[in-house]
């Protein structure tokens, strides 16, 4: 028997699931930047253009514990493949659309794709990769998720720019159909058709879907994602509020049900013990925080770099370069620095964002195009969202048991999920009303007013463990 992580074929199964990881963010990325266009030659209303960037998001969000569920049933590589060929036909129809409506619709199906397609990969590096092999998946893992997201400014810039063959926005969706056909033919070839076994077949069924679980946590999720999705561009009418005062109350119900049914021996659709595992708690509250810095900055980045100084779509996406290759290179390098740095890169890492946003919101404050301190802060900030994102993710990842996989990614990558959602909807809020007068300084007061919030949510999150770890070594 092979061991899991030591040939070849656990590497080419990464290659193909973190490809589709990537052409996943690359999606959302690249809508951002053809939203203008699509306005343009849909003749969209400012509400229809938001829920074609926001109904992949909802749907991606409310969908994904299901979607890390349906891989215990099918099987990670199967549900994978599934979920793939969704995305893959959604991007299709999206690119065909017709009509706003028709955009709209597809964008929804394309996100319940995404979300039986990437709880997979977390579940399928923790079944199929052990050690330091685990540990270099997990940062690979990492570095695609930021890279993923600057390069789709920046990939969205080219494919809008160049208007291939007359088509405007359109290349932005139809880019991914012909990577998910081959990811599906590489995909059918390397992923394993788990669960194998009659005994493991019996176990998924026997855990089930939980469908009221299911039911509770959708609605809270749906609560939480739509009013912040939607509420800016509507004016925060009274029943974004409703709405997210619900939500609270809708969790905190799916908590205490889920409680419940695991102390009767039911199969509730997240295992209470995955929640209660040694840093688990922590580490989801510091994933929250980095993902909402790291969509926070890259959106208001944008409106100010395109709305603010003019620039061109391709200009303003290359401008997150730095960002993303100090993410990328600090995301793969990590694990070989010396080991008593290990500790310390978590909260180091928020301390480098903390100050990364400082300095691109002092050099961009007065209105100009910055200089070497933009740069630096560039640079800073893309370690520093490395370090606060991968080592926390390996260190949650550490003990979970490959029977709990499926439920520890569902959190996470949902945490990873809404910490996005989250992070557009309170910085771009906050930007938007500190924008006064129209033009560079105005926008680049705003920008540097949210480059303060970014900093101070960096300084929370190098702080949210300091008091598990201070009770830890007296209880000790």
């Amino acid at each position: 028997m092979r061991t899991p992580g030591t040939d070849k074929t656990p590497g080419r199964l990464l290659a193909v699931v973190l490809t589709a990881q990537f052409m996943a963010m690359l999606d959302i990325f690249i809508v951002n930047v053809a939203a203008p266009t699509i306005r343009t030659e849909l003749d969209a209303s400012g509400a229809q253009l938001q829920l074609v960037v926001a109904g992949y998001t909802i749907a991606y969000a409310v969908l994904l514990v299901a979607g890390a569920r349906l891989g215990g049933l099918l099987g990670h590589g199967r549900a994978h493949l599934a979920g793939l060929a969704l995305f893959t036909a959604a991007s299709l129809a999206c690119g065909l659309a017709s009509g706003s409506g028709q955009l709209i619709a597809f964008r929804v199906i394309q996100g319940a794709g995404a979300a039986v397609m990437i709880p997979q990969v977390l579940s399928l590096i923790q079944r199929h990769f052990t050690g330091p092999a685990r540990v270099r998946a997990i940062g690979a893992y990492s570095a695609v998720l930021a890279v993923g997201a600057a390069a789709g400014q920046v990939v969205g810039g080219v494919l809008v720019s160049a208007d291939l063959f007359g088509a405007g926005w359109r290349p932005a969706f139809l880019v991914n159909v012909p990577i998910g056909l081959v990811l599906l033919v590489a995909g059918a070839r390397v992923l394993p058709s788990e669960p194998r076994t009659t005994a493991a077949r019996r176990e998924a069924r026997a855990r089930g879907f939980d469908p009221v679980g299911l039911a509770v946590l959708a609605v809270g999720v749906t609560l939480l994602t739509v009013p912040l999705v939607l509420g800016q561009e509507l004016g925060w009418p009274a029943w974004t509020w409703i709405c997210l005062l619900a939500c609270a109350v809708v969790l905190a119900g799916f908590v205490a049900y889920e409680t419940r049914l695991a102390a009767r021996g039911g199969a509730p659709l997240i295992a209470p013990r995955v929640l209660r595992l040694p840093g688990m708690a922590v580490a989801s509250v510091r994933i929250l925080l980095v993902m909402a810095a790291n969509a926070g900055f890259l959106f208001t980045l944008t409106l100010h770099l395109q709305g603010g100084l003019g620039y061109t779509p391709l200009r303003a996406g290359l401008m997150c370069g730095p960002t993303a290759v100090a993410f990328g290179v600090v995301g793969l390098t990590w694990r070989r620095w010396p080991a008593r740095l290990h500790r310390g890169m978590v909260p180091g890492g928020f301390v480098l964002v903390a100050v990364g946003n400082a300095l691109i919101g002092l050099a961009l404050r007065s209105g100009s195009g910055g200089g070497a301190a933009l740069y630096t802060g560039f640079v800073l900030l893309g370690a520093g969202m490395a370090l606060a994102f991968s080592p926390n993710l390996a260190g949650a990842l550490a003990d979970v048991r490959p029977q709990d996989a499926a439920d520890a990614s569902g959190v996470l990558v949902t945490v990873t999920q809404l910490g996005q959602v989250i992070g557009v909807a309170t910085i771009g809020t906050l930007y938007l009303n500190r924008l006064g007068t129209p033009g560079p300084q105005g926008s680049g007061h705003a920008l540097w007013v949210c480059a303060l919030a970014l900093a101070g949510a960096a300084c929370a999150g190098a702080a949210a463990g300091l008091v598990r770890r201070r009770t830890a070594t007296r209880a000790g």
